[in-house]
């Protein structure tokens, strides 16, 4: 055998036991945990893949067979491709659309606040229900962030929820309150954007 041979077979060695003691490691960690309850997620940041990232985890809901509820606060009736791909699943979905707009669009506060509200009553009757398994409040953060909600109204919805529920909130700039409530909190990065090289928004990337 080759010393090159040799040094190979020791490499790999070397790399089986450290593998080896790393899986005791991670079984150990795992056999650990015994918790099972619904988390509340929230997805914030300026960085892009929010909403992108809760309608992954509604893909993945739906195709273990439980119920899913949309509730998008701020985004209007625009076609969305997500949207239509998870329209398929049509007996496990609810999606609802109840923003008009964001708030440069609309220029009109009173009307936002309506909206939001409306949009807030639909939520909280999904999260009083025990068949539904995941709802996703999209863009409440922003809602939130303009107050167009009482925060202390919303922690209260989410803190009755059946204790099974799995909630994402996504938008910019989440509460701190909320933030302290949740269970999972991501904080998208933006490091680079093609916006900013003026590309437009596109179809099956943006919408």
């Amino acid at each position: 055998m080759t010393d090159s041979e040799n040094e190979g077979n020791s490499l790999d060695l070397r790399h089986q036991e450290k593998m080896r003691r790393r899986k005791e490691i991670q079984d150990r960690e795992v056999a650990g945990k015994s918790v099972e309850k619904g988390l509340l997620v929230v997805h914030t940041g300026p960085g892009k893949g929010k909403s992108t990232a809760a309608f992954g985890l509604a893909l993945r809901m739906l195709g273990h067979g439980r119920r899913v509820v949309v509730v998008q606060f701020i985004k209007g009736a625009w076609q969305t491709g997500e949207r239509a791909a998870l329209a398929r699943f049509d007996d496990l979905l609810e999606w609802h659309t109840m923003g008009e707009g964001f708030t440069w669009e609309t220029q009109d506060r009173a009307r936002d606040i309506a909206a939001c509200a409306r949009a807030w009553d639909v939520a909280r009757a999904a999260l009083a229900r025990d068949d539904v398994a995941l709802v996703i409040l999209d863009e409440l953060n922003i809602a939130l962030r303009y107050d167009h909600l009482p925060l202390d109204r919303v922690l209260a919805g989410l803190r009755a929820r059946p204790a099974m529920q799995h909630v994402v909130v996504t938008g910019r700039n989440a509460k701190l309150d909320l933030i302290a409530d949740a269970d999972l909190v991501t904080e998208m990065t933006l490091v680079k954007h093609h916006f900013r090289a003026g590309v437009k928004s596109q179809e099956g990337i943006e919408f």
